[in-house]
């Protein structure tokens, strides 16, 4: 993402998420939705499968793109601008911290958009982490690991 006094730009790849809270306070995110059949597809196997399968998608037509991997795959990332004047914070996250959301259920996007404000990342990290713990084997939340890399970064304009 980058600002200035007239837009907000953003950029999305697979596993990252941008939450923008408008001064109202409704929260939206910003998501690139094509790793989300591939970890459901992943979700239904065997823990031990879950990991190469969803690695075998990556970077290929009718899977996901990461730019670790390829950097060139950019350019099929998740694009915009919003006016800056409807944008009062911005937070982006990678897909461990994102697991807050849409692995555990510790609320909504909102939610997490308001612990982050309130509680700062630091404290919904270890929530994430706490609840990957509670759950080791992915019995309850299967996932492809048990823990992934989190991390959450919080602007306020």
């Amino acid at each position: 993402m980058r600002w200035d006094d007239e837009a907000v730009e953003h950029l999305v790849l697979s596993d990252s998420v941008l939450l923008l809270a408008s001064p109202t306070g409704a929260v939206t995110p910003v998501l690139d939705q094509r790793l989300d059949p591939v970890r459901a597809a992943a979700s239904t196997l065997p823990r031990a499968e879950r990991a190469a399968r969803v690695e075998a998608r990556r970077n290929v037509a009718g899977g996901f793109f990461t730019a670790a991997a390829d950097p060139s795959v950019a350019e099929r990332a998740v694009t915009g601008t919003t006016p800056r004047e409807r944008v009062r914070s911005l937070a982006a996250l990678t897909d461990g911290a994102t697991r807050w959301t849409e692995t555990f259920g510790l609320g909504d996007w909102a939610a997490l958009h308001t612990a982050l404000c309130e509680q700062g990342p630091t404290a919904v990290l270890r929530r994430v982490r706490a609840a990957e713990a509670a759950d080791p084997e992915g019995v309850d939340h299967p996932r492809g690991k048990a823990c992934d890399d989190a991390t959450a970064a919080l602007v306020v304009l």
